[in-house]
């Protein structure tokens, strides 16, 4: 678990605060790696806004992709990096710290 940054702004991420971009965290960081389209489902994003999000998020370290074939299609999955996960609970600990627990 994290704890609480002395200054609440501290771990105050702002790329994981968008809305979409932290649902996305908070589902992967649940179910550990998810595949695009349930996610998809999951989220109710359309393709191209997960995709947006997504991007900005491997762009950035925090979640990584893996692409395999399944039933003759090309499936992506996708996972938090150690560094994702570290940006997404400190930016869960700021905000509590923000709002109080």
């Amino acid at each position: 678990m994290t704890t609480p940054p002395a200054n609440p702004m501290d771990g105050f991420d702002n790329l994981v605060h968008s809305p979409n971009k932290l649902r996305v965290c908070a589902l992967l960081d649940t179910v550990g790696e998810a595949e695009f389209a349930v996610m998809q489902e999951q989220l109710g994003l359309s393709a191209s806004v997960l995709s947006k999000h997504a991007g900005a998020l491997i762009e950035a370290g925090y979640i990584e992709q893996r692409k395999a074939v399944r039933d003759t299609r090309q499936r992506v999955w996708l996972r938090l990096t150690p560094h994702g996960r570290e940006a997404y609970h400190g930016h869960l600990a700021a905000l509590r710290a923000i709002v109080g627990e």
